[in-house]
């Protein structure tokens, strides 16, 4: 369906308005909550989820009308790092490099505070540099609320019209604690993630229950961005 609707969409508007069906931007949480070994299972579980046949398809699903994406780490207000600049995918090769990218990027040291209003600016920053989108995405991973630098839903609500839409992954506790308060937990953020950051008419929040749970996450949420309903997006 995806494919027909996209390729559809490409013949009625043609290859001058089809430069690019959507850019996505995913931020990556690397703040202090972060340790070592969930560092890796973001930046490998990524890797793994963008080659995931199902999520290849559909980045792959209409060549003339490509996906662009940008990669990029967040922690303190100070710093944000981009780990891939924006990179147009119009084979499997392109994700197959992409891929190897994440798996040689290593830490380096960061803030280590969780500046989410700050990294949803910085991810709007750069969708802003893809006016000829069709869609323009924010993806924000994170495994708790923002503590410094602008609060996420003053940053929400001055991107209310800039044709955005802000998605979030809340990323649960690794290992499960006595009682229900694990499950408490991710509700509780799930919430926050609800209320303060996510935007959009189509916006959602998908969960990890665990770093180790990551990739599978992942996986789902791209196949749920990627689901553009391309028609619609056609000028009159």
């Amino acid at each position: 369906m995806l494919r027909v609707a996209v390729l559809l969409a490409a013949i009625l508007g043609g290859a001058a308005e089809a430069a690019c069906r959507q850019a996505l931007a995913l931020g990556l949480d690397v703040s202090g909550s972060v340790d070592a070994t969930e560092y890796r299972l973001q930046l490998d579980g990524l890797a793994g989820a963008l080659l995931h046949p199902d999520v290849r398809g559909a980045f792959l699903a209409a060549p003339g009308v490509p996906v662009r994406l940008m990669v990029y780490e967040w922690a303190g207000s100070s710093r944000m790092r981009t780990v891939l600049g924006w990179t147009e995918i119009a084979t499997g090769d392109d994700l197959e490099n992409i891929a190897a990218q994440l798996r040689a990027t290593q830490r380096v040291p960061q803030n280590p505070a969780t500046a989410l209003g700050g990294a949803m600016v910085f991810g709007a920053t750069a969708l802003r540099s893809q006016p000829d989108c069709w869609r323009r995405t924010l993806d924000i991973s994170g495994d708790g609320k923002s503590n410094t630098g602008p609060e996420p839903r003053g940053v929400r609500e001055s991107l209310a019209r800039a044709g955005i839409t802000i998605n979030g992954l809340v990323i649960g506790a690794d290992a499960p604690v006595t009682g229900d308060q694990r499950q408490m937990e991710i509700a509780e953020l799930s919430a926050y993630y609800r209320a303060d950051v996510i935007l959009g008419p189509d916006a959602f929040v998908e969960v990890a229950l665990g770093f180790q749970d990551f990739e599978a996450a992942m996986a789902r949420k791209l196949l749920r961005e990627l689901q553009v309903r391309a028609v619609s997006q056609l000028r009159p």
